[in-house]
């Protein structure tokens, strides 16, 4: 499931991109796709701010891990906290 909702978030930010680069599509659903898209990287962005000590918790670069959640939010730290608690319960 965490696959199909992270291939959505993919989807959205491509089909805002495309309608961007590809003339002819001021179309009233590509300004929805695009304005959906901009919601979700200042949302995202948000998480940053307000998670950044939990994001610490990915195994790679932190850079990598706020561009993860820039990408896709919840769907990033929300496994990490998951696991460090798992963790810390065993």
């Amino acid at each position: 499931m965490l696959y199909v909702l992270k291939a959505a978030c993919i989807a959205i930010y491509g089909c805002a991109l495309a309608s961007l680069v590809m003339p002819g599509s001021a179309s009233g659903l590509a300004f929805a796709v695009e304005i959906v898209a901009m919601a979700f990287l200042v949302i995202h962005a948000c998480e940053v701010v307000f998670v950044f000590g939990r994001l610490r918790l990915y195994r790679g670069p932190l850079a990598l891990s706020v561009v993860l959640t820039l990408l896709f939010g919840v769907l990033h730290w929300m496994p990490l906290m998951k696991a460090q608690s798992r963790r810390s319960n065993s």
